[in-house]
């Protein structure tokens, strides 16, 4: 067996939406003191600062293509796009294609925040939230069911549905030889938006889609969807195509690096004899 194409290796980026937050709470403050207080309301409520996801405003979709003609990394973001506008074009994907789609914790995080931030834009996604209400064959195979094949969330799936066996994408990336996050983390998202510093943050949420395309890959090795012989083929592939991103040239690097540190991972930047 080989890989089911098309797929598509999502991630998405968020900051707390302040106006939705200062109406949903009734909050009449200046904007600067909104935040501040969205976060003591958050903490009453539930112990956390993790805001709810409604109020979790999108500031970048990143996505890895990967289809018979090969793969191709891509960002939606807010240098060039609204919310509503990077919603949009992320949703019209599914509109002409049907991919796999894979994410890291995407079922509890990435897919409801697009659903209520399409919701709140008055956008419609029949092709992404279809139960089987318009396509028949969909209330076998959909994209919400997390028993389903067409979305594979590989935190759920790693970890047997079990909520006590999830685990980080960072961490896994490291453990099994990948680059992980490479010191960045989301906390740093809403400074480099509030700077402009797009380049970080596009450059930051397509590292988290090529490691968690890295994981996938090996998960469907261990499946036996993958024959060796092919996963090694779909790594080297990977390593091709990103020699010619010049954004993710520090992931190659480190990634050779990390590479090092498992014995199954050593040969990946091996020299051909």
């Amino acid at each position: 067996m080989n890989l089911r194409l098309p797929i598509l290796v999502f991630d998405i980026e968020t900051l707390t939406d302040l106006k939705a937050g200062a109406h949903l709470y009734h909050l009449d403050m200046p904007e600067a003191d909104v935040e501040q207080a969205l976060s003591k309301i958050r903490r009453q409520e539930s112990g956390m600062d993790f805001q709810r996801l409604p109020l979790h405003e999108i500031v970048c979709i990143s996505g890895l293509w990967i289809d018979e003609k090969g793969m191709r990394l891509f960002s939606f973001s807010r240098e060039q796009y609204s919310e509503a506008e990077i919603l949009s074009k992320f949703l019209s994907i599914f509109d002409k294609k049907q991919p796999t789609l894979v994410s890291w914790n995407g079922s509890q995080f990435d897919l409801p925040v697009i659903l209520f931030r399409a919701m709140y834009h008055g956008l419609s996604a029949p092709s992404l939230f279809d139960q089987g209400e318009i396509d028949q064959q969909k209330r076998f195979n959909n994209y919400q069911n997390r028993y389903h094949h067409r979305h594979v969330d590989l935190m759920d799936v790693m970890a047997m549905f079990n909520g006590r066996h999830f685990q980080k994408l960072d961490d896994i990336a490291c453990l099994l030889g990948f680059p992980g996050k490479r010191g960045e983390s989301g906390y740093h998202v809403p400074e480099y938006v509030r700077t402009e510093q797009w380049s970080k943050l596009t450059r930051y949420c397509e590292g988290d889609v090529l490691n968690t395309w890295l994981v996938y890959v090996r998960w469907m090795l261990l499946k036996g969807q993958l024959k060796p012989q092919d996963h090694q083929q779909w790594i080297q592939s990977t390593v091709d195509y990103l020699h010619t991103q010049t954004q993710q040239a520090e992931f190659l690097q480190v990634w050779q690096q990390t590479a090092q540190y498992t014995v199954f991972t050593a040969a990946t930047f091996a020299p051909q004899p």
